[in-house]
């Protein structure tokens, strides 16, 4: 791929995400202004839930597919890629209806309710779970889009359909005196994204030749065994994504987990750069890995670690200059998260310079390695937001997320120099 090509496709995604991150934030301004503190934080609570319980239930299968079909390039097998889609949909139907049944079975209303301090938690994380098959495909789904080329595509159903019908509905229930359906709303939304795109899987893979008996094949017990690793691994990106959140919930009300979500978004801006260079990069780590061009692999990583960074930078710079200006936007109460999105804007500066590293781990068959480094980086953020948020508050839980992700990124980007000599960092 060349410099010209990846700045091409990384600032395509990034335009596509840019106007997610727009739509999204349209949406939350519209939440914080129209609707009360609590049914936001209701509203947040249930997106924490799902993404963690969602990371259990996908058990890597989103990221793993993006492994196989840059694996499959490089050994010109690409049609087998329907047979392991396949594979990986009952893996994650049969983990919904385990966790459906340990949740049903184990738990106990009136003990996670007190847990939580409030009287609709139980059903709030029951709502999650009757949800969760259909979100599990949805993102199964998008990332074998993006898997089979279709790049924009994947990228419209992550940034724009995935919040448009929630928008809209939102202004519904509005109107109609009925905003205490956000939550449903928001999670009837996966159960239409899982169908339309399950129908776009479908048209996709009958443009693909059929399996013959020189495609490759792998069995469900060798998927499981890749897509594991890269399950604990995003199961532990995303509980440091939302443990900040349930753990508040815990001491603070739903009014403070509003507060600290919006600075939460407004510093995963940031992160855009990050996220559409490595959808850009992640099947070609993989194919040029296992070509074994190290040349080639070194120029790629250093021009996509620059991209990050130059773009990250510009939206970082206004985000701190603006803090204030930008938070009042969402209303005057939100203000008081100004100081928790300076510490998370610092982690996302941090995170600029660190480069790729999580995806280039996954893409070389490191994955077990980047497990050990996000376990590490989990186990911190955990004992640092029950030691800091009930003193410090939201404050707290942002001094958590950057100082946890300081160290699994110093910690990344140090093994990979030492094994490989590539300088997954700003050079």
């Amino acid at each position: 791929m060349s410099i010209k090509d990846l700045t091409q496709k990384s600032f395509s995604v990034l335009i596509i995400r840019s106007f997610g991150v727009l739509l999204l934030f349209g949406l939350t301004m519209f939440l914080t202004n129209f609707y009360s503190a609590e049914n936001v934080g209701r509203y947040d609570f249930v997106r924490s839930t799902i993404m963690v319980l969602g990371g259990l239930t996908l058990m890597g299968t989103n990221q793993s597919i993006i492994y196989y079909s840059g694996l499959l390039k490089a050994r010109k097998s690409i049609e087998s890629i329907r047979i392991i889609y396949f594979k990986m949909l009952r893996i994650i139907f049969l983990l919904s209806l385990i966790v459906l049944s340990l949740f049903t079975v184990l738990f106990n209303e009136s003990i996670i309710n007190e847990v939580f301090k409030s009287s609709d938690s139980f059903s709030l994380i029951q709502k999650s779970i009757l949800a969760l098959f259909f979100f599990a495909l949805t993102m199964l789904n998008i990332d074998t889009i993006r898997a089979l080329n279709k790049t924009i595509l994947s990228e419209m159903y992550r940034s724009l359909f995935r919040y448009l019908p929630v928008l809209v509905f939102a202004i519904i229930l509005l109107l109609t005196n009925n905003e205490h359906l956000l939550v449903e709303v928001y999670l009837s939304g996966f159960l239409l994204l899982s169908f339309s795109s399950s129908f776009r899987i479908y048209r996709l893979f009958n443009a693909l030749e059929k399996p013959n008996k020189n495609s490759e094949i792998f069995s469900t017990i060798e998927i499981f065994k890749t897509s594991f690793p890269m399950a604990l691994s995003a199961i532990a990106y995303f509980i440091m994504q939302s443990i900040d959140i349930i753990i508040l919930s815990i001491y603070e009300g739903f009014d403070q987990i509003a507060y600290y979500s919006v600075s939460v978004k407004l510093a995963m801006v940031t992160t855009l750069a990050l996220m559409s260079v490595n959808i850009v990069i992640a099947p070609r780590i993989a194919e040029i890995y296992e070509k074994k061009e190290f040349q080639s692999l070194q120029q790629l990583i250093k021009h996509s670690t620059r991209i990050i960074f130059l773009i990250s930078i510009c939206v970082l710079s206004i985000l701190f200059f603006f803090s204030e200006e930008i938070l009042h936007l969402f209303g005057e109460g939100y203000v008081v998260a100004k100081n928790a999105l300076i510490f998370l804007l610092a982690a996302q500066f941090f995170n600029s310079l660190s480069g790729p590293g999580a995806i280039y781990l996954n893409m070389t068959g490191r994955q077990k390695t980047l497990n050990k480094v996000l376990i590490t980086g989990l186990a911190i953020n955990i004992a640092l937001n029950f030691y800091l948020i009930p003193t410090h508050g939201i404050n707290g839980a942002a001094m958590a997320t950057l100082i946890s992700l300081i160290v699994w990124n110093s910690i990344t980007t140090l093994l990979i120099f030492s094994k490989d000599k590539i300088k997954i960092f700003l050079n």
